[in-house]
């Protein structure tokens, strides 16, 4: 089965220091995942469900239908590619979470986003 269904997703992250207000705990991240279908079967993106954490181990779930108002199909060796964006209350912080799958047979399953880091540059600190 593993051969079948195999996702491969990587995120890379960016300090958006215009739309920051570190004087009020607010520090804006922006992400950019790559989704790819590794597997044999063309499989669809239903959903998504995030755990954000911050320096002081705040959590923020999130979960909601899709990325970016879009549920993308994806055949063999295709990607889908988008940007996002969440505010914590720390300079530093993780994301980590799933995507909900179904394959084109039927087959759901969760497509493991692996945790990531939020850090702002030590040169703006």
């Amino acid at each position: 089965m593993e051969n079948l269904y195999k996702i491969d997703i990587s995120v890379a992250t960016e300090y958006l220091e215009y739309q920051s207000m570190p004087n009020m705990n607010k520090y804006a991240f922006s992400y950019k995942v790559t989704i790819k279908n590794l597997g044999k079967i063309p499989v669809k993106l239903i959903s998504r469900h995030w755990i954000i954490t911050d320096a002081n181990e705040n959590i923020e779930e999130v979960k909601g239908l899709g990325v970016i108002g879009e549920q993308p199909r994806l055949k063999t060796n295709e990607f889908f590619t988008y940007t996002s964006g969440t505010i914590i209350s720390t300079p530093i912080g993780t994301m980590h979470g799933a995507y909900q799958m179904i394959a084109d047979n039927g087959y759901q399953f969760d497509a493991e986003i692996p945790l990531f880091s939020l850090k702002v540059p030590k040169i703006l600190n």
